[in-house]
């Protein structure tokens, strides 16, 4: 009994003083001073596990002036290498050709034999061909559109100008209708008239009932129209009455009127006498000399 009370007692003696050893080797551990280089690695390492390229290099920089030579400064050179290298990836996965080869060009500057920056590279210039030949189709699509809006633009201007060629023919046939039109009225305004007879036949016959009724007015009428046509249609006159008489008074009559018409007109007039017909004039239209 006594034997394993102080069994117990060797053994909680011996682990008290186990701990306070591990104690004071952590209090010494962590008094004890820091390495300006270990913690500068330190910093190297959380900025590249960061992806903080920029201040990588500079610290890397730093850390050669201070650790030439050293050969984590080797492990941390290429660590910043490919650390660019996957900038330059992304890069070039998003379509930004540029940074993706400056990030090739720090990667290559930092580890010149590095083989990931040749297919980065290769990649680069894979991405760039489908780039141009993308530019080149769409270039190629903008100018096929150019040139169908182009030949549109003509067509639809040589329709315009074929409408207008066809309203200008239209108003020149109209005007040509138009001026046609009004020369025939004109000549067919300027065109004799006759009065009493028919222009196109040899001889018109005009009844003089009004001597058999002696209704002098009637007469005098008649023989201003009948002159109209003789001075117009330049006709030679035969009187036909039933007294002899009667013809000096038409006689007279016409020839005044006449006179009156065209005092330069030669009258062409004989007498005819025929009792048992009613009297009348013939008229018959002379050929121009």
């Amino acid at each position: 009994m006594q034997s394993t009370r102080l069994h117990l007692f060797s053994f909680a003696l011996a682990s008290l003083l186990s701990a306070a050893s591990v104690h004071a080797d952590d209090y010494r551990e962590a008094n004890l001073p820091v390495d300006p280089d270990v913690q500068a690695l330190k910093q190297l390492e959380q900025s590249l596990a960061q992806g903080q390229m920029s201040q990588a290099e500079s610290q890397l920089n730093a850390l050669k002036q201070r650790l030439a030579g050293d050969t984590r400064l080797e492990q941390a050179q290429r660590q910043l290498s490919d650390g660019y290298l996957k900038q330059g990836e992304q890069a070039a996965r998003q379509g930004d050709l540029a940074a993706a080869q400056q990030a090739a060009q720090q990667a290559q500057r930092l580890l010149p034999n590095n083989p990931k920056t040749a297919a980065l590279q290769q990649s680069i210039e894979q991405a760039k061909a489908k780039q141009a030949a993308q530019l080149a189709a769409e270039r190629q699509a903008a100018e096929q559109k150019a040139a169908a809006a182009r030949a549109e633009q003509a067509r639809q201007q040589q329709l315009a100008a074929q409408r207008q060629a066809a309203a200008a023919k239209a108003a020149q046939a109209k005007a040509e209708q138009q001026r046609l039109a009004a020369e025939a009225a004109a000549k067919a305004a300027a065109k004799p008239q006759a009065q009493l007879i028919d222009p196109r036949a040899s001889q018109s016959r005009i009844a003089l009932p009004m001597l058999d009724t002696q209704d002098r007015d009637a007469l005098r009428a008649l023989m201003d129209k009948a002159a109209a046509d003789v001075v117009t249609f330049r006709c030679a006159v035969q009187v036909q009455v039933r007294e002899a008489k009667d013809y000096p008074f038409v006689a007279a009559l016409l020839s005044a009127r006449v006179k009156k018409l065209d005092p330069a007109f030669k009258l062409q007039i004989s007498q005819q006498l025929a009792a048992d017909q009613e009297p009348n004039l013939q008229l018959s239209p002379q050929p121009k000399s």
